[in-house]
């Protein structure tokens, strides 16, 4: 995973979460009506629209980064965490 830049790892997990929150925030928007879901506040349905999109991007970039976390192999994990303990016992 040390191998792969930061750039490819962070497009990684926000280009495939910004698809998954269009597809959801059509599928949301279709089955409920943003005029009558933020009914209390005084929000546009363009404003509502956003809001959805941005709550379900976050939430795909959330589980998409948790995802690539845990692919991590074992060895790599025990390895950093060895050399972090090195690195404060030897401050």
């Amino acid at each position: 995973m040390d191998a792969i830049p930061l750039i490819q790892r962070v497009v990684a997990i926000l280009w495939p979460s910004f698809i998954t929150a269009g597809i959801a925030t059509v599928l949301f928007t279709t089955a409920f009506d943003p005029a009558v879901t933020f009914i209390d506040y005084d929000i546009s349905r363009l404003g509502s629209y956003s809001i959805c999109f941005f709550l379900f991007w976050f939430f795909g970039a959330i589980t998409a980064a948790a995802t690539c976390y845990f692919l991590k192999p074992c060895q790599a994990i025990n390895k950093a965490r060895k050399a972090a303990a090195e690195k404060v016992s030897g401050s």
